[in-house]
């Protein structure tokens, strides 16, 4: 056998274990190897039975003195108990439904028990723990990897034994330097010691150098994307940007005049803009936006603006067309629920160049809208656009400068990583006269004083939203729902108007309610998710988030920041059940905090980056070890490296480079990050 022999060639794997290694990842002897075991168990200092603590894992080394086969509740069905003992105490290891284990104890012998102890009746058991005899489980740091049925720990353990002594053939990927100057040990030694480690201080070296290999990878992918960008427009240096603030009958804040002389830079650059806009709800995205295409449309430019729902592209539609319609733009508008003969004439005016600015939904994207010179490309909440869907749009045109902007807060730890080819601007200052939304945490023991403070609040003309995680009851999941908080409401407060709003509806029955509520039609609106990006309601004045607990931090804030949009004093009740610590430092998290990036930041602490990570729109790599939380000081240092190796090999053709350059590309797909 070889490295790269596939995991079949092993003895007893057939095909339905080849079937489950599959679904693993694994079909080669490589695979394996590459394949992280995801804890480990300490088994060199067994621990006395009489110091054994229920629900803390434990190796214990015990004589077995007996081994019972009794009833269990249903036919066929039997209970083993092996018990065991040292010189200061005894246990019992129980097995259920496996009375065959039977046969592999032997009275009077010494065996290794790993597990969980639990206390019944006085006496300490150990349920289904891992066993061995002594003389071969002993002493030893033993891996424990993620399955899948039909793998056992035990057998997936017995491939890696197999693969390990292959682990010298592992080729190097990063060149020699970099090893030596950062002082990692070599891959073969990295990939025997992930799996069986000599030592406690093997493991760590091992560990380290994957981690820094993913990162180094990683980051190496990242900066050849900000280096493929292409060769863009040069706009006017004209200070159009400028000109406009003159016209805002408002003064913007310091961080809208930073974040506009960067777009500004980059528009009046030959290089392609890629820009990102981070800023909390209410920062003044849109005043910077507008800046930007004011300066487009001045310099013969025309531009697109594109929102993912069209409530929020009608708002957009109505705030542009008030702010630069008296300057002498031409604005248009196009959304899927138009007529024929509005989409004709919308599209008719960008093809011949009549119309500056069409503001409009996914429906920009369609083969049948053509711009006769498109220069600015903006996405809003560019979260909700698939990376396909801002790529059409930008196809439109002949690389056009292209902005995206989010409300929703990406940790600063994040942010570059996950938009690598991105440059970042952040608002981070609110414009003056916003009141902090006061924020209070309760459980369920409280609905009755929270269901008066609604009360009360409406009682005085104001609206109020009332969010819940699930659409219909469900068995297999305890939370409640809109449709049972929708009947719970109308008939706790039937002088009311409530209306029910979830993405089960279609567009325009979503569209409808929301304009309804709006424009005061209806008094609580009890939702799902949907309202997380929506229009800006002044009125309303109190947002109640049922299960704050199923929600993550970053969308409480979301949430949270559907009110406080007028000048009177706001409000958001977290009703939350969790009784886990995390689930309360999210919840003091909420209440002495309005700012949107901590949050974010303490949200990433709380619960890992899965949630940042959800789909793979970013461009961001799986990675199997490192974490990038815990390792960002791995990250610090892996960055000034990777800047270094592509300054002198920016496309790593060096021989030296070859095993890196496909790394890269195994990682990040073959000619998505070098084109070849």
């Amino acid at each position: 056998m070889m490295i790269d022999s596939p995991v079949t060639s092993v003895k007893g794997v057939g095909p339905k274990k080849a079937e489950a290694l599959d679904r693993l990842g694994i079909h080669t002897m490589s695979d394996l190897l590459y394949f992280y075991p995801r804890d480990y168990e300490d088994r060199r200092s067994p621990v006395a039975v009489s110091d054994l603590v229920p629900g803390e894992p434990a190796f214990v080394k015990a004589v077995v003195i007996s081994v019972v086969k009794t009833p269990g509740r249903y036919r066929k069905k039997q209970i083993l108990k092996v018990l065991a003992e040292d010189s200061t105490g005894r246990m019992e290891a129980v097995f259920f439904n496996a009375s065959f284990l039977a046969r592999d104890f032997t009275q009077g012998e010494v065996y290794c028990f790993y597990g969980k102890p639990t206390s019944s009746q006085g006496h300490i058991q150990m349920i289904h723990p891992e066993f061995a005899k002594a003389d071969s489980a002993s002493g030893e740091i033993v891996p424990v990897y993620p399955l899948t049925s039909g793998i056992t720990q035990r057998e997936i353990r017995k491939l890696e034994k197999a693969a390990s002594q292959f682990a010298g053939e592992a080729e190097e990927d990063l060149p020699d330097e970099v090893i030596k100057d950062n002082a990692l040990c070599d891959i073969g030694y990295a990939l025997s010691n992930v799996h069986f480690p000599e030592t406690m201080e093997a493991l760590r070296k091992a560990k380290y150098r994957l981690i820094y290999d993913e990162l180094f990878v990683m980051h190496i992918g990242l900066l050849m994307m900000r280096t493929k960008c292409s060769d863009g427009i040069a706009f006017s240096r004209d200070g159009a940007e400028t000109e406009y603030q003159k016209y805002l009958p408002y003064e913007l804040t310091g961080a809208q005049k930073r974040v506009v002389k960067e777009i500004a830079a980059d528009m009046e650059s030959h290089q392609q803009m890629n820009r990102l806009i981070q800023g909390d709800v209410g920062s003044g995205k849109t005043a910077v936006a507008e800046c930007a295409l004011y300066k487009a449309v001045k310099s013969g430019y025309q531009g697109a603006f594109m929102a993912p729902t069209e409530l929020l592209a009608r708002q957009h539609f109505k705030t542009l067309s008030n702010d630069l319609g008296p300057l002498g733009v031409r604005i248009g508008f196009l959304s899927g629920h138009l007529s024929k003969s509005e989409k004709d004439e919308v599209a008719e005016g960008l093809r011949s160049g009549k119309m500056d600015i069409v503001i409009g939904t996914h429906a920009l994207i369609q083969p049948s809208v053509e711009f006769s010179d498109l220069g600015l490309v903006i996405t809003d909440e560019q979260h909700r656009f698939g990376v396909n869907q801002r790529a059409l749009l930008s196809e439109k045109g002949n690389d056009p400068d292209i902005l995206v902007m989010t409300a929703t807060p990406i940790p600063r730890t994040l942010a570059v990583i996950m938009y690598g080819d991105i440059d970042i601007s952040v608002l981070d200052e609110m414009p003056p006269g916003r009141q902090e939304i006061l924020t209070k945490a309760v459980t369920d023991k409280s609905r009755g004083i929270v269901y008066d403070f609604l009360r009360g609040e409406i009682s005085r003309g104001r609206q109020a939203y009332v969010v819940a995680p699930l659409i219909d009851k469900t068995e297999d999941i305890d939370a409640r729902s809109v449709t049972e908080v929708y009947d719970e409401l109308k008939k706790k407060f039937p002088e009311f108007r409530i209306a029910l709003l979830h993405g089960q509806m279609n567009e325009k029955e979503k569209d409808a309610v929301m304009e309804e509520f709006a424009a005061g039609g209806y008094d609580i609106l009890v939702a799902t998710v949907v309202i997380e990006v929506g229009i800006a309601v002044a009125n309303a004045t109190v947002m109640v988030i049922e299960n704050a607990e199923r929600f993550g931090l970053a969308q409480l804030h979301q949430l949270r920041g559907r009110v406080g949009r007028g000048r009177e004093q706001s409000y958001c009740v977290l009703i939350s059940n969790g009784e886990g610590q995390v689930s309360k430092d999210r919840a003091r998290t909420m209440v002495e905090s309005s700012d949107g990036f901590y949050i974010a930041e303490k949200d990433l602490e709380l619960r890992g980056p899965g949630e940042f990570f959800g789909t793979r729109q970013h461009g961001i790599p799986d990675m199997q070890l490192a974490d990038l939380v815990k390792h960002m000081d791995i990250m610090e240092a892996v960055r000034g490296t990777a800047s270094e190796v592509l300054r002198d090999d920016p496309e790593l053709t060096a021989g030296k480079n070859t095993p890196l350059r496909k790394r890269v590309e195994a990682m990040f797909g073959r000619g998505s990050i070098i084109n070849i």
